[in-house]
């Protein structure tokens, strides 16, 4: 199991007049923050190299980066803005930038001005700007890496994140991205037990309600909102569980395994399953200290897995049927059996394996922050590939990146070939007058 971690510590967005300037004002924010993600989304398509333009022309990609970094400063300077509107255009900006590209030399000097921002952002702000602010904290922790500076951007904001995301009063949507921030900030830049401990404890305090023993606190009783916290808080505390040391997993297993089988009543799809993976992950943790684990209680679990597996209880949406029980179908086989269904991520010329619990719990971690960037993070971040055990980032030529792409002509004759082929079988099959067998 991969750790990225250092040190002692743990493992690891008249009055007609009056209407048309608002219209007009409103109109040019959202050319503006068109205009930063344009730019930001042109340059980041850019390889690692010179390319060629048909015109003999290189590409000045120096140019191009001083562009990018140009609109990102304008973007920081705006997240401090007294127009709520103006700071959410900025955030989201930085979100996908960070997600996007790896940073680390142009947010270095700059990550001081921009946690201060964003931590008055998160005192002030609501709601949606909270939730906003507590993503780009993230990715900008996540930039920053496990050392000093990651450590730093963690400290400093911690405090708050677990203020509002135990603050029954704050917006749901903004404590439900402080758990995720929470966790993940916890997994990338904690140096000391005593941050990680505090942090589950947070957590489990969140998601506890789901699986009380107590009849008023039962699933159902919750609204939807607040079934989504709990499940983002549970996804969090999962993941610090993979830099536990093992005997604070003995402690966690003691007075977790009993109690998170009640979850799987959930009426809410998303934390049955988070529900049902967790309790593979604690499988196999508790495996991995002893190779015997044995759970008195296995036969009850796995009669209430089995049933998720196989339901097909029609006042389910078809897509959630589906998706639970392929989940349910892998944590069962995994718990009777120990085996593990094994994925494979391509990345440029790259792959890696995702073949146990704790590494897809990582890596769903880091897709959900980075979206579309979580590919070009796993090539070119220190962090992820320290984590998932890549080694260095791969240097290419100008001569490698070109012959691990196909031309855009090529991709359209296979794309035209493999229509023709599709539309024939079916052709065969819709005919009434094929042979019926």
């Amino acid at each position: 199991m991969p750790r990225a971690r250092r040190r002692d510590g743990p493992r690891r967005g008249g009055r007609g007049a009056r209407s048309n300037a608002k219209m007009e004002s409103a109109a040019s924010d959202d050319e503006a923050a068109s205009e930063v993600l344009s730019h930001y989304s042109s340059a980041s398509e850019g390889t690692s190299v010179a390319e060629e333009v048909p015109g003999g022309d290189v590409v000045d990609e120096q140019a191009q980066q001083e562009e990018v970094e140009d609109k990102l400063k304008e973007c920081i300077d705006n997240v401090m803005d007294k127009s709520a509107k103006t700071r959410q255009i900025a955030l989201e900006s930085l979100r996908i930038a960070f997600s996007s590209k790896t940073l680390f030399d142009f947010l270095l000097e700059r990550r001081l001005t921009l946690t201060d921002s964003l931590e008055k952002c998160l005192k002030k702000g609501k709601g949606e700007e909270q939730s906003l602010v507590a993503t780009v904290l993230t990715l900008l922790c996540l930039q920053m890496g496990s050392g000093p500076e990651g450590e730093e951007v963690f400290r400093s904001l911690k405090p708050l994140l677990i203020t509002i995301l135990t603050d029954s009063s704050a917006s749901p949507i903004a404590r439900q991205s402080c758990a995720t921030a929470l966790g993940m900030c916890c997994y990338i830049a904690a140096a000391d037990m005593e941050d990680l401990v505090s942090c589950l404890a947070c957590l489990e305090g969140i998601f506890g309600m789901s699986c009380s023993t107590d009849a008023s606190l039962v699933p159902s009783h919750h609204s939807p909102l607040l079934q989504n916290l709990h499940c983002s808080a549970l996804q969090s505390w999962s993941l610090l569980l993979t830099i536990c040391p093992s005997t604070q997993i003995k402690k966690i297993l003691d007075n977790h395994l009993p109690k998170l089988p009640l979850m799987l009543s959930s009426d809410n799809v998303n934390l049955r399953i988070v529900a049902g993976e967790t309790i593979a992950l604690l499988f196999e943790l508790a495996r991995d200290m002893e190779e015997d684990f044995f759970y008195e209680d296995t036969d009850l679990l796995c009669t209430k897995l089995k049933a998720l597996a196989t339901d097909s209880n029609k006042y389910r949406a078809k897509t959630d049927r589906r998706k639970q029980r392929s989940i349910f179908r892998d944590v069962l086989h995994f718990i009777e059996n120990g085996e593990c269904h094994e994925e494979t991520i391509k990345f440029g010329l790259e792959c890696m394996y995702v073949d146990s619990w704790a590494r897809r719990r990582m890596y769903n971690a880091f897709k959900e922050i980075l979206g579309s960037g979580v590919r070009h993070h796993l090539q070119n971040n220190e962090l992820l590939r320290e984590i998932f055990d890549l080694g260095p980032p791969l240097v290419l030529d100008a001569a490698a990146i070109k012959a691990s792409k196909i031309s855009r002509f090529e991709k359209h004759l296979y794309n035209s070939a493999a229509f023709k082929a599709r539309t024939k079988a079916r052709s065969r099959v819709r005919d009434k007058r094929a042979d019926v067998l």
